[in-house]
């Protein structure tokens, strides 16, 4: 089947299959949050980014080998509900960004700075630390050596512009780490997993940068 990253609450999840990385994604709860579980297909180690919601879901999709560790791209509460049940489930190591790891209240065992890398198997992740959105989202970055970038924004980046921000400094903030350290460095062909909705490319969202600088959202 080919992948098209559209979800819904409570259908199946859609497989990504690259030669070195398998990437399910899936959407759970009320606020129908994208959940992306990564799996090195060399070891069979797997990564779950966002335990958003769902526990039982997302507990069957990670299946009985298990997860590595849990990445969660920022502190609002509807990216880490289903965390805690997650970790006790799998005994898995947490990952978030430095500046929002206060405000998660599963405690995190790692601690990610911007160019930080995490593991999952032989595949290795990039962090990207963006402000604006919350304080220390991450984006991570998979350099597939096999074709284009792969890129999961939590809710900085979506289809049609950046996340929600509350004031015109997060604003800024956001679209300049976006533009330095996203747009500025991959190309357009990067596939886009956001933490809600439908996937994107780099390449579709790129012509409107100046109009969303203007706007002001």
């Amino acid at each position: 089947m080919t992948y098209s990253g559209t979800v819904k609450v409570g259908g199946p999840a859609d497989v990504h299959e690259l030669t070195d990385l398998m990437i399910s994604k899936v959407a759970v709860g009320p606020m129908s949050n994208n959940a992306y579980l990564l799996r090195c297909r060399a070891t069979g180690e797997q990564l779950l980014i966002d335990a958003a919601d769902e526990a039982g879901i997302l507990l069957r999709l990670i299946g009985a080998d298990g997860i590595v560790s849990v990445v969660t791209t920022h502190r609002h509460g509807d990216h880490w509900q289903a965390l805690g049940e997650v970790v006790a489930a799998t005994g898995a190591r947490t990952y978030a960004g430095a500046y929002d790891a206060e405000g998660i209240p599963v405690p995190t065992d790692v601690r990610v700075e911007d160019g930080d890398t995490v593991r999952v198997g032989l595949v290795r992740l990039t962090a990207r630390h963006l402000t604006g959105h919350t304080p220390g989202s991450i984006a991570l970055v998979y350099d597939d050596p096999h074709g284009a970038p792969h890129l999961f924004t939590g809710d900085c980046l979506f289809p049609g512009g950046p996340g929600r921000t509350l004031g015109p400094t997060d604003f800024t903030s956001l679209m300049d780490g976006l533009e330095e350290k996203i747009f500025g460095t991959l190309p357009d062909e990067t596939w886009v997993y956001p933490g809600h909705g439908n996937d994107t490319t780099l390449g579709d969202e790129r012509p409107h940068l100046a109009e969303w600088r203007a706007r002001g959202w």
